[in-house]
């Protein structure tokens, strides 16, 4: 199975500190050949934009998340201005 790691640190439960991401669709006892790659795509896109309290890494921030939504939210912006680069400008006409 494909293994997602994320490059940029993320302020998340479901991603550890080394960027590894919690994800079974792509564990050794959910893979099945037929999974498409959209599929693993769309499974990672939904865990990062609404994180699954069932696939935590980091049980300090889904506890965090579930008792202090603001102050969750609040920490991920600091944290995304610290380490997120800035978007490419998109390419001109």
């Amino acid at each position: 199975p494909p293994r997602a790691t994320l490059r940029t640190p993320i302020y998340h439960p479901g991603v550890d500190p080394e960027g590894q991401v919690c994800q079974p669709l792509t564990t050794n006892e959910h893979w099945a050949p037929a999974t498409r790659a959209v599929q693993v795509l769309q499974d990672l896109l939904l865990l990062l934009d609404s994180p699954d309290p069932q696939r935590v890494l980091r049980p300090d921030l889904a506890r965090e998340l579930q008792e202090h939504p603001e102050e969750f939210r609040h920490r991920a912006e600091e944290h995304t201005r610290l380490h997120a680069k800035p978007r490419p400008d998109p390419p001109g006409p």
